[in-house]
């Protein structure tokens, strides 16, 4: 099993339209509407190739109800935290080639909202392959939150996957996460160093087991403990890039649990990142073309 905890989740609104222009009126083509946040996109997309999959997140007023039912519905087995204030939404305007996002901050949590995750996150890892954090942290959590739950992971023998930024990221580094994941500014802002081995050389000697950079459509580059790889995919993508992170970050938690290569698991993740733009919605990804393209898809080694 692999356990997925978003401490910030979202109901997430996809607005399709012909084409986004700021300043004017537009007509939305289709709606969407379901369970968000990082976390959850990845748990949809481990449930989607297999995986069990069990999401741990705080929920709360009406909006938390709708996220909660859509879990349900969707068949994501989950664990709610209950919190007072009302489940955040994000809205993503989706034109042919892009998507625009607008996130809220969410709902802040209480000390002791924070500690009964912790102990949920606590009591479910015994059953754990792999332990996934994904996304910001909400108002009210302390900035060591991620810390706190990788120290937790380890100390049972846990691998983890970080998909964070800023703070979050940086604080967690010195517990020895397995993986993070940041994008390249990300990366950049963490260490301040616009060169992609340098800063990823940096987060290692800070703590991280391996370091995987998605670079947008240039795909990914991997500095690990046993080389560096580059990993681009085969083709040009286009459509809505909002889940293509947590594909990775999916395909990354997969491979832990199976004891995949590394040049392997940056393939599917390549892949699978790139199948996921081809689909409407975060945390979907277009079936057809991830065969195709992890067909076509190799890791190489490069310098460390």
């Amino acid at each position: 099993m692999l356990l997925v905890v978003t401490p910030n989740p979202a109901l997430d609104i996809t607005y399709s339209v012909r084409a986004l222009r700021p300043h004017t009126t537009h007509r939305v083509g289709a709606v969407a509407s379901r369970a968000g946040g990082k976390g959850v996109n990845v748990a949809r997309v481990l449930t989607a190739l297999g995986h069990r999959a069990v999401s741990v997140l705080p929920l709360g007023g009406p909006t938390g109800a709708t996220v909660a039912a859509d879990l349900a519905a969707a068949g994501l087995p989950h664990r709610a935290v209950p919190i007072a204030g009302d489940t955040r939404r994000t809205v993503a305007v989706a034109d042919p080639s892009d998507a625009t996002l607008f996130n809220e901050p969410g709902p802040p949590l209480t000390p002791g909202e924070w500690r009964h995750l912790v102990s949920a996150v606590d009591e479910a890892l015994p059953s754990a392959g792999v332990l996934v954090l994904s996304g910001s942290l909400p108002p009210g959590c302390p900035e060591d939150a991620y810390a706190e739950l990788v120290a937790l992971a380890r100390r049972r023998g846990t691998p983890t996957v970080l998909d964070a930024d800023g703070p979050a990221l940086t604080a967690a580094l010195a517990a020895g996460p397995t993986v993070v994941k940041p994008n390249a500014a990300e990366l950049r802002a963490a260490t301040g160093s616009a060169d992609v081995p340098a800063a990823a050389a940096e987060l290692r000697r800070r703590g991280a087991g391996a370091v995987v950079a998605s670079l947008g459509p240039d795909g990914l580059y991997a500095l690990t403990g046993t080389g560096a790889w580059r990993c681009a995919p085969p083709e040009a993508a286009t459509g809505n890039p909002t889940g293509a992170g947590d594909a990775v970050v999916a395909a990354l938690a997969a491979g832990l649990l199976a004891g995949t290569d590394w040049p392997g698991m940056l393939a599917e993740a390549v892949a699978l990142s790139a199948a996921t733009v081809l689909a409407p919605l975060a945390g979907d990804f277009d079936r057809a073309a991830h065969r195709r393209l992890r067909n076509a898809t190799d890791a190489r080694p490069v310098p460390g």
